[in-house]
């Protein structure tokens, strides 16, 4: 018992210092900030919709959005990162597909009505890659908030061999965030017409990532985009 909690206290003291002084060095510039400062406008709170795959460099990122709720699985490796996100500011709800997920629902809804930001990782904890899973469209659906399609793009990356290849920007790697239209789910979706709408919004994520990706093979887009003020 004493030598598990020396290993798990280990790793999160290594992990939450690992995640500080890496992203500390990463420069970063948001493309159409105006999406998401529209919704705040409104008065509404945005579900921010991410591929788990590059999900290292949105955790301090949407840390420094407070108030703002996560969902993450109740596997051992997601009490780690709930332990680490949480030192960073963020509200964790415990459940994914496979476990909890019902109760996790209705906890996450309920702080999106008090005015929490969401991040939603679309595909996590266990894939398959890129899928949208059904609770990002109910969870817009039951809270009525908007997603914000949220396209993270690294210049430079470790890929680790996992089922989605996680990527960690390299130290002083610039980054690209990139929000897209919001988009809203209707109520009273169901059947045919919610699968619908959850194929059409991971269909516009995964175009958004390749578009966003592309632009690093633009030299003279990359130097637009970092020197804009």
């Amino acid at each position: 018992m004493l030598k598990r909690l020396i290993y798990q206290q280990f790793f999160f003291y290594i992990g939450l210092l690992t995640v500080k002084i890496i992203s500390s060095t990463y420069r970063i510039k948001v493309i159409k900030p105006e999406i998401e400062l529209n919704v705040l406008k409104r008065g509404q709170v945005p579900i921010y919709a991410s591929w788990h795959q590059r999900f290292f460099t949105g955790i301090t990122f949407f840390a420094r959005r407070k108030p703002i709720s996560i969902m993450i699985s109740q596997s051992r490796d997601g009490e780690l990162i709930s332990r680490i996100v949480n030192q960073l500011g963020m509200h964790t709800v415990r459940g994914s597909s496979s476990r909890g997920g019902g109760k996790a629902l209705d906890e996450i809804c309920e702080m999106a009505h008090r005015g929490c930001r969401i991040g939603h990782i679309v595909d996590g904890p266990r894939g398959p890659f890129g899928v949208v899973k059904p609770g990002l469209v109910r969870i817009a659906q039951y809270s009525g908030m908007p997603i914000i399609p949220t396209v993270i793009s690294n210049e430079r990356n470790w890929v680790f061999n996992s089922w989605d290849s996680f990527m960690v920007p390299k130290p002083f790697s610039r980054v690209i965030i990139r929000f897209g239209d919001e988009i809203y789910v209707p109520k009273k979706l169901q059947g045919p017409a919610f699968e619908k709408k959850r194929f059409s919004i991971e269909d516009t994520l995964k175009k958004l990532y390749a578009e966003t990706d592309l632009l690093w093979e633009i030299p003279s887009k990359i130097k637009e985009i970092f020197n804009h003020v």
